[in-house]
């Protein structure tokens, strides 16, 4: 049976093992910083190792796949270790927190003949299956546009943690804009020609807060008193806004696809979260921030609500939670690759590593022109 390792004890780390079980796999270990939570998370979900050391837990597990659940910034080192031992690797995103040191591990892997999973895997969402389906039969014409709009209205005051650090793996192109990236990717075309974009920190600060060690639960630990002379703040360094234009090359269509990535972390939304693929036949449209919502289809004479077809129905994993259910999907499709059965690509460090770089780019250009000198 194929044994997997897990790091991170948190909501991601539970989430792996349970999908990894699923797709007929052993957990045999998790990794975790601190001893009496990792220990406490192990039993509960039975698995039989626990500890504190990544390098031992590798010698002593032995195992043929690695997990990565914890924040962007922990990534590097584990997952060079594991490469060097010879595991494959399925790491959330973000891969790394610098395109440099993502694309290090992605020439590793490759070197070494490793096998790798990167989960963005929003793309794996019912609708966006049946959306991908529908692009490929042509009930859209060539596409020619794509937009993706999101307004998450997170509070302000949800403790300072990895999110607000780029060190760590913060910011909301790292854990928004790869989901939808890999979405607009997976329906249209990977090849991605061109990308300009801004990013607005308009969070500012957030304050520091003991105990929060699971991702999910964060919001248990606002404070009830923000104007205690007591607490303390930590400054957010990461983006909480976003806006991203894109060009992909598609095998649908003579023309580069056209893409907009709109995000707000901060702000409320009127209208529901979607997705759009606009085609010169038709359109889709996709309820959600990742269109894992109900899909509408425009034939040229108007919207139509559409049910997913039993075919796509039967591939969706039986699990609660959206997120839950893609990690299911990917790995899943990751296990049965290493066992040597055939499956459809499925994103790896290749994306893991090209998204990290475009991030990069987005954060450090201007894409703007200056016209003070013609007002």
């Amino acid at each position: 049976m194929t044994r997997v390792l897990i790091q991170g004890t948190g909501f991601a780390g539970q989430g792996h093992a349970a999908a990894f079980r699923a797709a007929g796999a052993e957990v045999v270990g998790m990794v975790g910083r601190t001893p009496h939570v990792v220990s406490e998370v192990a039993r509960t979900l039975d698995i039989p190792f626990a500890g504190t050391d990544w390098q031992a837990a590798l010698e002593q597990c032995r195992p043929d796949i690695v997990s990565i659940a914890t924040p962007g910034g922990a990534h590097f080192e584990p997952i060079r270790q594991a490469i060097a031992y010879g595991a494959h690797v399925f790491c959330d995103k973000p891969m790394t927190t610098q395109g440099d040191t993502a694309s290090e591990l992605h020439d590793l892997a490759c070197e070494r003949g490793i096998k790798t999973a990167y989960a963005a895997s929003f793309r794996y969402a019912p609708s966006v299956l049946h959306a991908k389906a529908l692009v490929a039969a042509g009930a859209i014409g060539a596409p020619t546009e794509v937009e993706c709009i999101s307004h998450f209205n997170l509070e302000r005051e949800i403790p300072f943690g990895w999110s607000h650090r780029k060190a760590d793996g913060g910011g909301r192109l790292n854990n928004n804009f790869t989901h939808t990236l890999s979405i607009v990717a997976s329906v249209v075309g990977d090849r991605i020609l061109k990308i300009a974009g801004e990013v607005r920190d308009d969070l500012g600060r957030a304050p520091i807060v003991e105990g929060v060690h699971n991702f999910a639960t964060r919001r248990d630990f606002i404070p009830t008193d923000l104007d205690d002379p007591t607490l303390e703040w930590g400054e957010s360094d990461v983006e909480w806004s976003y806006t991203v234009m894109a060009r992909l090359e598609s095998r649908f269509a003579d023309a580069p696809v056209s893409v907009l990535f709109k995000h707000g972390g901060l702000v409320p939304r009127f209208r529901e979260d979607h997705i759009v693929f606009y085609g010169q036949k038709g359109a889709i449209y996709l309820e959600g921030h990742y269109g894992n919502g109900a899909l509408h289809l425009h034939d040229g004479k108007g919207w139509q609500k559409k049910t997913l077809p039993d075919e796509i129905a039967a591939t969706v994993p039986d699990v609660k939670g959206e997120t839950e259910q893609c990690w299911h999907y990917l790995a899943r499709e990751f296990v049965r690759d290493i066992r040597g059965e055939e499956v459809d690509p499925y994103p790896t460090f290749r994306e893991g590593s090209q998204y990290q770089r475009i991030i990069d780019l987005i954060r450090e250009g201007d894409p703007w022109t200056d016209l003070t000198s013609n007002a």
